[in-house]
C-alpha cells in the first residue's frame, strides 16, 4: 500500500501551536505521570472525572481519555458521562480497557463504555484479544499475547467501533479496519515505569484534537519511541529513564520526527 501523505512532524507541530486541553479520566497510578507526560509533550491535562463535572467538561475539553485502571460505580458514572458528552459535541475520545477480563464488573463496564463507540481503543494485544472476543491466558495488566496475534482482532474491532484501535508492545499496531501501520522503537525499560501506557493513551487523546484518528494514534507512538529511545542512551535503569523519558518528550522537535522509517503502512 503507498503510504499516505502523513507525517508525524506535522501532528506535534499541530499539537504544540494548539496545546488542547485533553480531559483525562485516568486511575490513581497513572495520575501524576499523565498530567506530566501532557505537559512535556505540549498539550494541557485536566484530570476532571467526577460525575458531577465530567460531563459538563467533556464539551469544553478538545479531547476526552478514559482509562478504566481504578474503578468504582462514581468513577465509572462520571466516564460515561464524559464519553456521551464527548459524542454529543463531536470531540474524539479515547478508550483504555486496563485488564478488562480480570473481573466480571470490569468486563461489564467495559463493554458499557464500548457501546459508546470511543474514536480511538489503546490496549496491549491481550486487552484487545479479549475485547474483540478472542482468548488470552492473561489475567493481570500485562500482556501475555504477542502484537501479531491480536492484528485480526484489532482489525474486526475497528469496523464494529468506527474508529481506531491500537495494540501496544514491543512493536506497535494500529488499525483503523482497512488501513494499517506498525511502529518500531522506544526503550526496554519503558514497561518498568508505571503508568507509561496510560500516558500514551492520554498523548493519543491530544493528538486526536489536532489531527485523524489514525494519525493521532501514530503520532503518539512515533514521540514516545523516539523519546524513549533518547532516555534509554542516558539512563541507568527504569528510575533515571522516567525522569529522562520526560525530558525527552519536550525535547523533541517537529524536525526529529520528519522522516518515518518507524512507521511501516501495510
Amino acid at each position: 500500500m503507498t503510504r499516505p501523505a502523513f507525517l508525524p512532524s506535522d501532528a506535534l507541530a499541530a499539537l504544540r501551536a494548539a496545546a488542547p486541553l485533553t480531559q483525562c479520566l485516568t486511575n490513581y497510578v497513572a495520575m501524576n505521570i499523565a498530567a506530566n507526560t501532557l505537559l512535556a509533550a505540549g498539550a494541557a491535562p485536566a484530570m476532571v472525572h467526577t460525575v458531577e463535572e465530567s460531563g459538563e467538561f467533556a464539551r469544553i475539553a478538545h479531547a476526552v481519555t478514559i482509562n478504566i485502571g481504578t474503578l468504582s460505580p462514581a468513577w465509572v458514572e462520571g466516564m460515561v458521562a464524559a464519553a456521551t458528552a464527548a459524542n454529543a459535541v463531536g470531540t474524539p475520545w479515547v478508550f483504555d480497557p486496563v485488564a478488562h477480563f480480570a473481573t466480571p464488573y470490569r468486563a461489564e463496564v467495559a463493554r458499557r463504555l464500548l457501546t459508546l463507540r470511543p474514536t480511538i481503543v489503546r490496549g496491549n494485544a491481550s486487552e484487545i484479544l479479549a475485547l474483540g472476543g478472542g482468548d488470552t491466558a492473561a489475567k493481570g495488566v500485562d500482556s501475555a499475547d504477542p502484537v501479531d496475534a491480536a492484528a485480526d482482532v484489532a482489525r474486526r474491532l475497528a469496523r464494529v467501533t468506527g474508529g481506531v484501535v491500537v495494540v501496544t508492545g514491543p512493536r506497535d499496531f494500529v488499525t483503523d479496519g482497512t488501513r494499517a501501520a506498525t511502529i518500531t522503537g522506544g526503550s526496554p525499560w519503558m514497561p518498568s515505569v508505571t503508568a507509561l501506557g496510560c500516558s500514551l493513551t492520554c498523548l493519543m487523546g491530544a493528538y486526536a484534537a489536532v489531527t485523524t484518528p489514525m494519525e493521532a494514534a501514530i503520532a503518539a507512538l512515533v514521540h514516545f519511541a523516539e523519546s524513549g529511545e533518547r532516555a534509554h542512551r542516558l539512563a541507568e535503569g527504569p528510575g533515571s529513564f522516567g525522569w529522562r523519558f520526560l525530558d525527552a518528550l519536550a525535547a523533541v522537535s517537529p524536525a526529529d520526527l520528519s522522516d518515518t522509517p518507524r512507521v511501516t503502512w501495510s
